[in-house]
This record gives structure tokens, C-alpha cells and sequence, in this order.
């Protein structure tokens, strides 16, 4: 079987991820990638940049794609890598984050995925509709008087900490604390990886973990119904170790941060960008379930994500032998026109079927995605209710620059109410 032999000029496509122009504006990159037909070879990161839709399911959805590269490599080949990624020498980083339900496969992810499942139903989820409600309402009642808001600061990173904070059982006033070590923690996860972000990612997780620890033994003390005293209760039943518990605790938190805040800043400038499709859900909200949908799609939070292949594979037409990394571009598969039609770069709030990637695949499907749409969903009815009119304060937003995230550093936003 010919194999694909990674060489960093075998792509002619000039991909900057780091780059002020990519932030703005990645996809005229990922449209050159989809036309290129085949996986590209991107040697910041050693892997093969996957960006067509159907190359991007097709991987997402194969339990024989993983994410840990325990499967084909000794535990020596391992470190070695982690020592070219600047991953090693972080103790508290490697236990709780680089090993989690995310990053982990096989048997350990399904038993920690089952332990996070039975808790996250549609039933418990709806339940939660009541108390965001009254969250946003007590701060849409703070902001609607002031004119200009920064959207993205002082409502969308106000939201979805608190509410997986009160879920997991933690206190309001430590949430934006939460928020600033997920950051931090996430921060390393993309490509620009150096000694003083890696000082910085380790000494979140480190406080994190002492966070949690007391939060813990609180629990023991005095019991609640709470998501940590219920995972507590799996530990106590031999269904997940401390370490475990501390590091599921720790992503349900950090995925309840960051993603969900990009995706409502992104999804907001586009309702501005689109102002047709604004009105459209002013006059019918009963589009908000599949403008919503169209958010996640348009402006996908997470765009990239990664896979080993454990046997050998075809992609895109090309042989690659086991062992191959794989970068998920859901970003690039999200406005593929061979997918999403003629109009894939535009944004449709009845767009119906949207088959979109923003949620992952197959093992890894996001588990908070039903939070997050419900969050998004009390947000911007509310706001569309109470507000005559909202408009951009600014000319253009910036966005956050990298390959793992995409969403607005800040949305200034000008507000008349109804």
C-alpha cells in the first residue's frame, strides 16, 4: 500500500493561523484546502489538515480514529513527542488536562463519558430553563439602560460559566475565577506553545485542582444535589478514581467557558452582518432552534481538532499509514459548499437540514451541546424581546487569532430598548 509521506512543501497553500488576517477571516484559507481535494501536510503541528466536509465526517465518526496516540506508540515515543510539542514538565497539566474523557479512548473514555451522560439528559437540561431565565433576565435588567455594552464581556462571558457553575454545584462569586484558569488552561491547547504560556497553563491547572480539592471536601461534609457530590458518589462506587473526578470536574467546567462564549459573539455579529436575517427572527422566534443551529455552523467555536488513525487508511483519495495525525478543520467542512449548497458562506437562520460539525462526532460528540444551545436560546430571545434595536458600536470587531478557537475579542454593541 503507497503511503503519504509528510513534507512541508507538498502544500502549496499558504496557511497562517496565527495571522491577524486568518483571525478575521480564515475561510478564504480553508476554501484553498478543500480545493487542493486532499489532506494537506501542516508542519507546525506534524499533521495532515483535513478541511472537506465529507473527509471531516467521515474521520470524526471512525471509532478507528483516536485522539490519544497510546494505541500505536510506546510510552517512550510518547514523551519524545510531548518533548518536541513542549508538552512535559507541567504536573499538574499532564494529570488533569492532557489526560481526560477528551483526549482518552476505548474503554476509560466510555466509562467517563457514561458517569457525564446519565447526568447531562434533555430532561435535566430543560429543567435548567427557568434559572437561566432568571439569570439573564436579573443582567439584561443591569445593561439595557446603559446605551453601549461590549457584548461579549459584559453578557455573553457573564452566562454559561455561571450557569455549568450552579450545575456542577459551584458558588456564583467564584465562576469568574473559574473562567480566568479555563482560559489559561485552553490557552496551550493551540499552536503557539511557548515556556511562558506553558508557565501559565500549569499554574491555573495547579490552582484549579487546589480549588476543586476544597470544593470536595466540602461536598463530603454537607452533601447537595449538585453534579460534583453526584460524581463523588461514582467515585465512591469504584466508577472513576480522584484523578478522574478532578479532571472530568475540570473540562465540564473549561467546555462550559470559552466555546459557548465565542459562538454567541460570533453569533451576534452575524445577526448584525446579516441584518435581513435579524428581522427575520424578530418577526418569527419560532426560527431560534435552527438559527441557533446556523451560529454553530457559520462561525463553528472549536474549528479544529485532532485524530491518529490506528490502521491504515484512505483520506481524500490518499493512503496514510497507521499512526497518522489528522487536523479536523470543522471550520473549513462547515462552509463546504459540496455540503451546505451555493450559499454555504452565507448565513440563513432557517436553514433546515444543517448537518453541521460544530459538535464533533461519533465517541467525542459534544456532551454540553444541549446546555449551550439552551443558554444561547434565553439570550437572544430575551434580548430581541426587550430591545427596539441593536447595532454595532464599532466598525470591526477583532477576533481571537489561532486555530483552535474562533470567536470575537470584544462586540461593542449599541442598545434601544423596546
Amino acid at each position: 500500500m503507497a503511503t503519504a509521506t509528510p513534507k512541508a512543501s507538498e502544500s502549496g497553500t499558504a496557511f497562517e493561523p496565527l495571522s491577524r488576517a486568518f483571525a478575521q477571516n480564515p475561510y478564504p484559507a480553508y476554501a484553498a484546502l478543500r480545493d487542493k481535494g486532499e489532506p494537506q501536510f501542516f508542519p507546525d503541528f506534524d499533521m495532515w489538515l483535513v478541511a472537506r466536509f465529507d473527509d471531516v465526517a467521515g474521520i470524526a465518526r471512525d471509532n478507528s480514529m483516536v485522539r490519544s496516540p497510546e494505541f500505536f506508540m510506546s510510552e517512550e515515543e510518547i514523551i519524545e513527542q510531548k518533548r518536541r510539542q513542549n508538552w512535559l514538565d507541567m504536573p499538574h497539566h499532564q494529570r488533569f488536562v492532557q489526560f481526560s474523557m477528551l483526549d482518552s479512548d476505548g474503554d476509560v473514555h466510555d466509562r467517563l463519558r457514561k458517569q457525564v451522560f446519565r447526568e447531562f439528559t434533555p430532561a435535566f437540561i430543560a429543567r435548567q430553563r427557568g434559572m437561566i431565565q432568571s439569570f439573564v433576565d436579573k443582567l439584561v435588567d443591569g445593561l439595557i439602560g446603559k446605551g453601549e455594552i461590549d457584548f461579549v464581556e459584559d453578557l455573553a462571558a457573564q452566562v454559561p460559566g455561571h450557569i455549568i457553575g450552579r450545575v456542577l454545584g459551584v458558588p456564583d462569586e467564584d465562576c469568574p475565577q473559574l473562567r480566568v484558569w479555563s482560559e489559561r488552561v485552553v490557552q496551550f491547547f493551540d499552536i503557539n506553545r511557548s515556556d511562558e504560556r506553558k508557565a501559565l497553563a500549569e499554574q491555573a491547572t495547579t490552582e484549579f485542582y487546589h480549588y476543586l480539592l476544597k470544593l470536595m471536601a466540602e461536598r463530603r461534609t454537607a452533601p447537595q444535589e449538585d453534579l460534583i457530590t453526584r460524581l463523588m458518589a461514582a467515585q465512591d462506587a469504584g466508577l472513576l478514581n480522584e484523578d478522574e473526578l478532578v479532571s472530568t470536574c475540570m473540562l465540564i467546567l473549561m467546555a462550559g467557558h470559552g466555546s459557548t462564549i465565542d459562538v454567541l459573539g460570533s453569533g451576534m455579529h452575524a445577526l448584525l452582518r446579516f441584518p435581513d436575517q435579524m428581522e427575520r427572527l424578530r418577526q418569527n422566534p419560532g426560527l431560534i432552534h435552527t438559527a441557533i443551529q446556523e451560529m454553530f455552523r457559520f462561525e463553528s467555536p472549536l474549528p479544529f481538532f485532532h485524530r491518529y488513525s490506528t490502521t491504515d487508511c484512505m483520506v481524500g483519495g490518499k493512503a496514510f499509514p497507521r499512526g497518522t495525525k489528522f487536523g479536523l478543520l470543522y471550520g473549513a467542512a462547515n462552509r463546504d459548499p459540496a455540503a451546505f449548497g451555493e450559499d454555504a458562506g452565507s448565513f440563513d437562520v432557517a436553514r433546515n437540514p444543517n448537518r453541521h460539525l460544530a459538535f464533533g462526532g461519533g465517541a467525542h460528540f459534544c456532551l454540553g451541546n444541549h446546555l449551550a444551545r439552551l443558554d444561547m436560546e434565553v439570550i437572544f430571545i430575551t434580548l430581541i424581546k426587550r430591545l427596539k434595536s441593536i447595532s454595532l458600536a464599532e466598525a470591526e470587531p477583532q477576533y481571537k487569532p489561532g486555530l483552535s478557537v474562533r470567536g470575537p475579542k470584544a462586540l461593542r454593541l449599541t442598545l434601544t430598548p423596546a
